[in-house]
């Protein structure tokens, strides 16, 4: 993949992390939509500027995956006519209860919270795959705090059951680690007096990717399978393909 010219990110004020996940090679050689899904940093703050430049995308759906705690201490995207917010939230243990540590390796450490979490979040992350699934949702963005996590694993699997190859996959959502690093500079300015974050909150190495989509196909046989596993239904796969497949 070109990352140069086959996403194209939209640039905000206050988002740091806003993509067009359309523009790469899925089955068959077809390319993935562009202009049908987006993922971002929570777009809570946007405003003025910001705010038109958003609505001009036309989203008519946002998919918040954020924990209930989180989008009521921040809030949510600001609403505006014809926009269909979703908050779903895929069931997950806090990351400070897993204790990093250097020694395991930020890769493995984060595959495998993405694994903790498409345990305990299987039914959330099948809801939030099912709404993209739904032409008459587009133009979609999916969203969690970063971007890069809940996100990248809902995006993953997406992209994942549209054929795109995994080194792909992990190319795009490696691209969090700079964005992370804006939101960095953003909030060292905004709120001088934020610790600043761990490591795993701010990095997303393609190793953690690959690991995860490789050890999940291992675990559940493939990607379509552990979705309809987790309550997708089937007839979603296809649907799926039909409306983000050129």
């Amino acid at each position: 993949m070109d990352g140069s010219s086959a996403r194209t990110a939209a640039v905000f004020e206050t988002l740091f992390n806003f993509r067009d996940v359309g523009g790469v090679a899925g089955l068959d050689g077809r390319l993935v939509r562009r202009e049908r899904l987006y993922r971002s940093d929570s777009p809570h703050r946007i405003d003025g500027v910001d705010r038109q430049a958003f609505q001009a995308l036309g989203i008519r759906t946002v998919v918040d995956l954020r924990r209930p705690s989180e989008v009521r201490q921040h809030g949510r995207v600001p609403a505006y006519d014809g926009l269909v917010y979703q908050h779903i939230h895929p069931e997950h243990a806090l990351w400070e209860a897993a204790g990093w540590s250097e020694e395991v390796g930020l890769g493995r450490w984060l595959a495998d919270r993405y694994h903790d979490l498409a345990s305990t979040g299987s039914a959330g992350l099948a809801a939030a795959v099912e709404v993209i699934a739904d032409a008459e949702a587009a133009p979609v963005l999916v969203h969690c705090v970063a971007g890069k996590d809940r996100t990248g694993v809902v995006c993953a699997l997406v992209l994942s059951v549209l054929g795109v190859a995994d080194e792909d996959i992990a190319e795009d959502y490696a691209r969090s680690t700079a964005a992370s690093a804006r939101f960095s500079e953003w909030l060292a300015s905004a709120m001088p007096g934020e610790p600043p974050l761990p490591a795993p909150f701010l990095a997303s190495p393609a190793e953690a990717m690959t690991l995860f989509l490789a050890e999940l196909r291992d675990r559940h046989g493939s990607v379509p399978d552990y979705l309809v596993g987790a309550g997708l239904p089937p007839d979603r796969i296809d649907a799926l393909r039909t409306h983000l497949l050129h």
